[in-house]
């Protein structure tokens, strides 16, 4: 069970740090200290209804067509090996620091469709958990909700960590070398879960 979880979370974790217009929206909010619970709250229930679709829907592709799944885990395996690549391809050239500050804050109605568009109109959310996470979470069959709950906590740490807790982490983010280093340590783990995904 904690084996599970404890995947789900390291798992989610890998996912989500990864660089991306979302995060640094959220980043952007909370160095600002503008709206940044309707922030974090819009990318939290987004995540965790998509995690929840993710784990929910391959269970029952499995149950109904399971060459259904060999498709997902091939695809999920090749999705791994560019998104491992790509960080890793981005961790040895000098990246800038996330403009956290270069837009206005705009007004709360503003900043919530904003949220919900980087969100929900962004494919890579989708590749991430409904189809990653769904396809990684029915390796680990019975304990696949156990594995949701991890990701689902991973979501909610990191959102949470990083919209209340960017003005402390302003500096740290603010230096090329720190994403250079966070790319590396992502391209590790997300070619090691394709290949782990590969061999199962």
């Amino acid at each position: 069970m904690i084996d599970a979880s404890l995947d789900g979370l390291l798992t989610g974790l890998t996912l989500i740090v990864a660089i991306g217009a979302q995060n640094a929206y959220v980043l952007r909010q909370g160095l600002r200290r503008s709206f940044v619970g309707p922030v974090v709250a819009v990318c939290t229930v987004s995540d965790f209804a998509l995690i929840i679709a993710g784990v929910a829907g391959i269970g029952v592709i499995v149950q109904h067509a399971g060459w259904a799944l060999q498709a997902v885990r091939w695809f999920g395996v090749a999705f791994l090996a560019w998104y491992g690549l790509s960080s890793a391809w981005r961790a040895r050239r000098p990246a800038s620091s996330l403009s956290a500050a270069r837009d206005d804050t705009g007004r709360g109605p503003a900043v919530f469709r904003r949220a919900v568009a980087l969100t929900w109109l962004n494919p890579h959310v989708y590749l991430d958990t409904v189809v990653l996470l769904g396809a990684l979470a029915n390796e680990h069959r019975d304990e696949r909700w156990l594995f949701g709950v991890g990701a689902v906590t991973a979501s909610a740490v990191w959102f949470v960590g990083l919209g209340l807790g960017a003005r402390r982490l302003a500096g740290l983010f603010a230096s090329p070398l720190t994403w250079r280093i966070l790319d590396a340590l992502i391209a590790v783990m997300m070619i090691g879960l394709g290949v782990s995904l590969s061999l199962s």
